[in-house]
């Protein structure tokens, strides 16, 4: 195994049989490991040593700034194994470079796409993989819903994994005969080099709003941009949102990194424009209608998710794709058939209405959609959420306020009440909604609050289930349930119409 920096032997030899694997969990070493010892903010690898070691590690990597050992406390510790112990400049990076190599190095093999952004990654990245499915490419897609790998979805505990099992994950793709991946890259992914010695052939940049500002995230919205545009060094195309406030700073960065630069948006500056934009129904989906202008196409596209920042998603997607070799026919088909899991999710039902689960959970996103579905109703927008507990209670207020303003009716219900009485919660958000003209009422039970929806609701108006969107779990003090709000509602909507037949 070859070293990223300069490292020192503080006792035994790097091994040179074949290595079992590269961890920085102790609990995944195997006898023939490489355990390297990562600080964290919870956890520090440094105190799992020993227990790698008693697992049979074959080497420890320490990191030489953080290692709470002497150089004789490790001898000790190795004594009885005869373990390498090495120690590095950053155990971050060198758990990378290591797990790379290990994996023989797979994203050289794949074609990369990192899409970055405060919101719309998500959206985006399945868009892409879409687009890609549908012009005979197999992709693989890392992200904020789940892992896909082939034909498997496997839950995902970070938008963007730790390096080691980023390269895990892209060489199980290429096993799989994947020729591409795309990948959701978080500002904390960046800070964190979690994706270092990946280069990506396009970037994307979505947009930038005030969030993950805070004692594990960012200090402030400087740092917070600056992560994102470390994506940059590590592509070698930028596709940029052009409308955005900070779009100068974005395409200025780019071009210290040496991207080539293409940008997209509603606006006669950009690369890409969308101009025209009209609300509609296709093949009883709703979504946006708009013209586009571009190098590969031009003429009329519909988008099968409504809104105007739906658009711009759509935007970011094809001109990846684009980028990509797709074709126009294939970027058609997607664009009017994508379903993306929690992001305005339609659930099928045969009760002449619309229902729609999403991941709006915080002021600014339920705003966002709500205006949305506003603008596009032929009848009322009924929307059922709740607020998670042991989170922020201004989160709450604000919700109750823009549910108020913006909803014909509201259902406040529990969303993962945690630690925190589920009434509490509600009480917040109903004391927001009283202070507006909103009607509302709160039905604590989320199965209960659904099927109230679904049943007041008639032909025209839309259901919105916002809060939780893809997660398929409510978290409550004493145990956690499956609870998918999508499988809820299509379950409660049979049940009414069965129940009126």
């Amino acid at each position: 195994m070859k070293f990223e920096s300069d490292y020192r032997i503080i006792t035994g030899t790097i091994p040179e049989e074949q290595i079992a694997s590269v961890e920085f969990d102790s609990r995944k070493v195997i006898p023939g490991s490489i355990f390297v010892a990562v600080k964290g903010f919870n956890s520090d690898g440094h105190s799992f040593i020993k227990q790698a070691l008693s697992q049979g590690a074959s080497m420890i990597v320490t990191d030489a700034d953080d290692c709470p050992y002497s150089d004789e406390e490790l001898k000790v510790m190795a004594e009885e194994t005869g373990a390498c112990i090495v120690s590095v400049k950053d155990t971050r990076r060198e758990c990378a470079k290591l797990a790379r190599s290990f994996y023989d190095c797979p994203e050289s093999k794949l074609k990369m796409i990192g899409i970055t952004g405060t919101k719309g990654k998500t959206t985006v990245s399945f868009m892409v993989k879409d687009m890609f499915e549908a012009s005979g490419k197999r992709s693989g897609l890392i992200g904020t819903v789940y892992d896909i790998v082939g034909d498997q979805k496997i839950h995902a505990n970070h938008t963007t994994p730790e390096a080691r099992d980023n390269f895990e994950l892209l060489s199980k793709m290429v096993d799989c005969g994947s020729d591409s991946c795309v990948m959701e890259v978080s500002s904390q992914g960046l800070k964190l080099d979690r994706v270092d010695y990946i280069n990506f052939d396009i970037g994307c940049f979505t947009n930038l709003y005030e969030d993950h500002i805070g004692k594990n995230e960012h200090p402030d919205m400087e740092d917070y941009l600056n992560c994102k545009m470390k994506l940059w060094a590590q592509s070698k195309l930028a596709v940029i949102n052009m409308d955005t406030p900070v779009s100068a700073t974005v395409i200025s960065k780019a071009e210290e990194s040496g991207c080539g630069i293409i940008t997209y948006g509603l606006s006669d500056l950009c690369d890409i424009q969308a101009t025209n934009l009209e609300n509609g129904m296709n093949d009883g989906r709703a979504g946006t209608f708009f013209d586009l202008t571009s190098p590969w196409y031009n003429g009329r596209l519909f988008v099968g998710i409504p809104g105007k920042f739906n658009v711009y998603n759509a935007l970011c997607a094809l001109t990846a794709a684009f980028l990509s070799g797709v074709s126009a026919d294939a970027v058609k088909e997607s664009l009017a058939r994508i379903e993306v899991p929690g992001r305005l999710q339609p659930v099928k039902n045969d009760l002449g209405i619309t229902i729609l689960v999403d991941y709006a959970h915080n002021a600014a996103s339920l705003e966002n959609v709500l205006d949305t579905l506003k603008e596009t109703s032929k009848g009322r927008v009924i929307t059922v959420f709740g607020c998670g507990g042991d989170r922020s209670h201004t989160r709450r207020f604000e919700m109750g306020e823009v549910a108020g303003n913006k909803s014909d009716y509201t259902i406040v219900t529990s969303d993962n009440p945690r630690t925190e009485d589920p009434q509490v919660i509600i009480g917040h958000i109903v004391s927001a909604i009283e202070k507006t003209e909103g009607k509302f009422e709160a039905v604590e039970d989320r199965t209960e609050a659904i099927h109230k929806a679904i049943e007041i609701a008639q032909p025209g108006d839309i259901v919105l289930i916002a809060g939780k969107g893809h997660e398929d779990y409510q978290i409550f003090k004493d145990r956690t349930i499956h609870f998918d709000d999508a499988e809820v509602a299509c379950d409660e909507a049979r049940k009414i119409k069965e129940s009126r037949s």
